[in-house]
């Protein structure tokens, strides 16, 4: 990344982040959660910094957000910010950013668009497909997919070895009834 205060909010998010992660693997939910609403707020400032299509900064805000249980403000958020989704990578947003507002149908739609990224991607897609179309044994694959590729990895963004993305899926999968609760060192007990 070119050096520059949005680098900077970056790195100060992924820290808070990885801090906010690593205090729910310790079963600490009040620090977690109050670490990833500061990653939240610093994922945002990154995003508004940064050069136009910096997604990645979106996607972290959303499952910080997401994660610490307080998403409706962030999804709100990213959904004025990325009006059309045209890449795998708008399209995560927007897939989320639907979920978190019960638009089953936009995520499905924007869950599609995903599949033309990466393997990673496509994971994802599947499993906002399958809440969106509350199929819970295809959920409950695609979310086991989801955490083996994180077991797999030797590296993770934030510094913390957590399936973050399988974590956030959880959260939006409990009120709809359909949580896999996938057993992994990489997730919270």
């Amino acid at each position: 990344m070119e050096p520059g205060p949005h680098v900077e909010e970056m790195e100060t998010a992924i820290r808070a982040d990885g801090e906010g992660l690593r205090a729910l693997l310790d079963g600490d939910e009040a620090v977690g959660r109050d670490r990833l609403l500061d990653a939240v707020g610093h994922y945002r400032a990154s995003w508004e910094l940064a050069p136009p299509r910096s997604f990645g900064r979106l996607i972290g805000m959303l499952k910080a957000a997401v994660i610490a249980g307080d998403a409706a403000d962030a999804a709100a958020y990213a959904r004025a910010a990325v009006p059309e989704a045209d890449s795998p990578p708008s399209g995560y947003v927007r897939a989320v950013a639907a979920l978190v507002e019960g638009d089953d149908d936009a995520a499905a739609r924007f869950a599609e668009g995903m599949r033309e990224g990466s393997p990673a991607f496509g994971r994802a897609a599947d499993a906002i497909a399958a809440l969106a179309a509350g199929d819970a044994a295809a959920y409950a694959s695609a979310v086991r997919a989801i955490v083996s590729d994180f077991e797999g990895r030797d590296e993770h963004l934030t510094g913390v070895p957590v399936a973050d993305t399988a974590l956030m899926l959880e959260r939006l999968a409990e009120p709809r009834g359909l949580a896999a609760h996938p057993a992994s060192a990489l997730l919270p007990a």
